[in-house]
């Protein structure tokens, strides 16, 4: 069953040069009413790179861009990138102290901002903060043509000088995990890793030249940047931004631009499907391949995919900031497969699965998941210690998540390490129950956490989104739990909301949920 690592471009402004070579007249990126080739979206690359080199931009310097996903965003990165420098994605939902924060400890030199979004005036949110290293901020929506008029153009000499001296082993960016729990660590990822890893990637999921590919996920996001545009120039896909989720405006791009590609949480294929079965008659025959992660698939939502959407390739994958993408499943693989397992490592990817002693178990004993490979990444910015603690002497990168190793190979992540909660002296793994909750025909979605019990030590506790039209109560639901569950793993309370909290990237904020909790007590 093993793959063989691919040839990739050695850096991403590379992989974007081969494009426009390869592809040159193809539409590489859509945005609104308009298109660029793969050759225009290199050359306006290549502008930019001069603009970076005339602000005194240098090699192994820092740019960060705190924006939503759109053409610039990727221009801003593509420049940069191209004249030796790193990038370094801020979460559009941060406060002003946290990007400030980040802006001191990357030593940014230029902040990239929209004038506003979300009703956010994202240069207010900083004003005096101490930033000694950061020389200016652009605004990226209404600045940035004048901002690439500093440069001599596309075709600057002084870009292919720049071009170069850069290396796959260079630093590509600078990407600061979410900090769900405690502070922000910045995740050194270098170029060479990042196209090999999503090129095979891209390999796995079957992205192909001529796919239309909606990145609904967001730039600053692993997903949205290496398995989202980056990948579209290694394969010769289009690149549709997405600014924000709104589902109406996918479905607008679905049927208009004919979408073949959509990555994303499992909760906007519910959404549409939801769509189909509404009064106005909808085409979502385009859609090929769905790629999800990040939360629980039940089964049937992945027939509902195939049969009611078309999707023929549905797969689901384990990826995370330090090492980029890990394992995904493969085409063809059944609806049990997809919705309970996150897939086979990708080529190059080696995985353990060991218990506290560092010892390795059994196939199908749950432990802590190691992994070691080429796209692991090369350290935590300025902090040895952490860095240590992550990565063992032999290379293995300690993943603080929670899973099994099947007889195919196939993993499956039953939780974060740290999420675990003991009920009468057995371990419970949240995102286990929630797999099982997730087969309730009146449950959408939901979460658990531990909560106190005097008698147990610990219980769960269920937060539950309804399917829409359905109806249930907290003693229906215990009773179903314990009919189809260890007793053990039964919640023993439950919550109903309208949305489960979740980061950038899909994942629930089980910090929100347990502060939730607090409130009602």
């Amino acid at each position: 069953m093993t793959e063989e690592m691919g040839t990739w471009p050695h850096t991403i402004p590379h992989a974007a040069k081969a494009a426009a070579e390869r592809w040159p007249d193809q539409p590489g990126i859509i945005e609104g009413d308009q298109h660029w080739s793969f050759a225009q979206v290199w050359a306006d690359a290549r502008a930019a790179a001069s603009a970076f080199l005339a602000c005194g931009l240098r090699h192994g310097d820092r740019i960060a861009i705190w924006a939503p996903n759109d053409r610039t965003w990727i221009l801003a990165a593509l420049g940069a990138q191209s004249v030796g420098a790193a990038i370094v994605p801020l979460n559009t939902r941060f406060k002003g102290q946290e990007a400030a924060d980040i802006l001191r400890r990357s030593k940014a030199k230029l902040l990239f901002v929209p004038e506003h979004f979300l009703d956010t005036d994202y240069r207010a949110l900083i004003a005096g903060e101490d930033m000694p290293d950061l020389l200016e901020s652009v605004l990226i929506d209404t600045q940035w043509d004048a901002f690439v008029a500093r440069g001599r153009g596309a075709a600057d000499p002084a870009v292919d000088e720049a071009l170069s001296r850069i290396s796959g082993g260079d630093i590509s960016d600078i990407i600061f995990t979410s900090g769900t729990t405690g502070r922000p660590k910045g995740v050194l990822t270098a170029h060479a890793q990042a196209v090999q890893i999503f090129g095979d990637w891209a390999v796995r999921v079957d992205l192909r030249a001529g796919d239309r590919y909606l990145i609904v996920n967001p730039f600053f996001h692993t997903f949205g940047y290496k398995a989202g545009w980056v990948v579209c120039f290694t394969r010769g896909a289009t690149i549709l931004p997405m600014a924000m989720f709104d589902g109406a405006e996918m479905v607008r791009q679905i049927e208009q631009n004919r979408i073949s590609f959509l990555p994303g949480p499992p909760t906007i294929y519910v959404t549409l499907l939801q769509e189909l079965a509404g009064e106005k008659p909808r085409d979502f025959s385009s859609l090929r391949v769905a790629v999800t992660g990040a939360a629980p698939v039940a089964p049937m939502l992945v027939e509902r995919m195939r049969q009611e959407l078309g999707m023929s390739n549905i797969v689901n994958g384990y990826g995370m900031t330090e090492c980029g993408a890990i394992a995904m499943t493969r085409q063809g693989d059944d609806s049990d497969t997809v919705a309970h397992t996150c897939g086979y490592p990708l080529p190059g990817i080696e995985i353990r699965c060991v218990d506290e002693a560092g010892r390795d178990l059994r196939r199908g004993e749950t432990g802590e998941l190691w992994i070691r490979g080429p796209s692991v990444m090369q350290g935590y910015l300025d902090d040895p210690a952490a860095t240590a603690e992550a990565i063992d002497a032999d290379g293995w990168l300690h993943s603080g998540d929670i899973g099994t190793i099947d007889p195919r190979g196939y993993l499956a992540i039953t939780d974060r390490k740290k999420d675990m909660y003991i009920s009468g002296g057995f371990n419970c793994y949240p995102a286990e129950i929630e797999s099982l909750l997730a087969a309730h025909p009146a449950i959408e979605t939901a979460a658990v956490i531990g909560i106190a019990d005097e008698r147990l030590g610990e219980v769960g506790k269920a937060f539950v989104v309804l399917r829409p039209g359905q109806q249930a109560d907290e003693r229906a639901i215990i009773g179903w739990a314990r009919a189809h569950m260890a007793n053990y793993k039964a919640p023993r309370r439950v919550a109903f909301i309208d949305a489960l909290p979740r980061n950038a990237g899909g994942k629930v904020l089980r910090t929100a949920l347990r502060d939730l909790e607090r409130q009602e007590e």
